[in-house]
């Protein structure tokens, strides 16, 4: 991150790099297509969790204090996935395409299953060191200080103060905040767990009985991946002769800005994702460490 900063350019944002040597259609695109909501294409892919079963029985014998669990390897594949693919780590602001400086989770904390319930913002910056232990360990923490200490996160707190200020005040704000993000010049402090300044944005339907499906982009902020993941249940497998096989699955959603790469890169991006869901040994390496597939 100090190389980046030490390398800053004119035109460079706090958190990106500006791509300068485009080929003309990416050039092009953002300034033709500047709303990232016109530019979202979904992906549809399911995931056979028998090796994934497997590791995490063999994962939780060893350590059951704090379980491994399925959104745990998801987010992991996710990071190591972006992490391997920089493509998929780009944003379009202010119609120019931007390389982002880090890679980073971000999701929702529900504090308890209810009607009530309070919901947190989790924010995870990943190391290309990282491995599935220690993003676990992240995971861990965030939910325990969420759930066990009671502490908002900084962007729920700033939510809450535009909430008690008068609604004129609060819009006007709100204004200047908005022509502040086209810049990538908005407070750290605001936006610090905004999950719409992420790499990619998680929501775990499946852990409230949902099935997967679309979730809308953001103009706001610079998220350009969104994962959505549904309801693990068995489902029917067919092989190449046609024969059924009912194995436990999960349906992941992916919502993409297809200004940043394109379709070839995505059906490729795809295939690793679910390499590693489906060989989930592969998550115990650091998430730079390459992958065949």
């Amino acid at each position: 991150m100090e190389d980046i900063k030490k390398r800053r350019r004119f035109g460079d944002r706090k958190d990106g790099v500006l791509l300068r040597d485009l080929d003309p259609m990416h050039f092009i695109v953002p300034l033709l297509y500047p709303n990232r909501c016109d530019n979202e294409a979904f992906i549809s892919e399911r995931i056979d969790l028998t090796n994934a079963n497997i590791y995490l029985e063999k994962r939780n014998r060893e350590q059951p204090e704090y379980v491994y669990n399925l959104f745990q390897l998801i987010v992991t594949a996710a990071l190591k996935t972006i992490t391997l693919r920089p493509k998929m780590n780009r944003f379009v602001a202010n119609k120019n395409l931007y390389q982002r400086n880090d890679v980073s989770a971000a999701f929702v904390i529900k504090k308890y299953f209810n009607d009530q319930g309070a919901e947190g913002l989790a924010f995870l910056h990943a190391e290309d060191s990282d491995t599935l232990d220690s993003v676990h360990e992240k995971i861990r923490r965030q939910i325990y200080t969420y759930r066990n200490e009671g502490e908002d996160d900084s962007s729920t707190k700033s939510m809450d103060l535009f909430n008690k200020m008068p609604r004129f005040l609060s819009k006007f704000l709100v204004a200047i905040i908005r022509f502040l993000d086209r810049h990538g010049w908005v407070p750290k402090s605001l936006i610090a767990t905004d999950p719409y300044y992420s790499s990619v944005v998680l929501t775990n339907l499946g852990s409230i009985q949902l099935h997967s499906g679309y979730h809308h982009l953001t103009n706001w902020g610079t998220n350009s991946l969104f994962i959505i993941v549904g309801e693990k249940k068995p489902r029917p497998f067919y092989d190449a002769e046609g024969n059924v096989t009912m194995k436990d699955s999960v349906d992941l959603g992916l919502t993409v800005d297809e200004r940043i790469a394109d379709g070839y890169y995505y059906s490729k991006t795809v295939r690793l994702l679910k390499k590693l869901l489906e060989c989930p040994e592969l998550l115990e390496t650091p998430l730079s460490e390459e992958v065949e597939y």
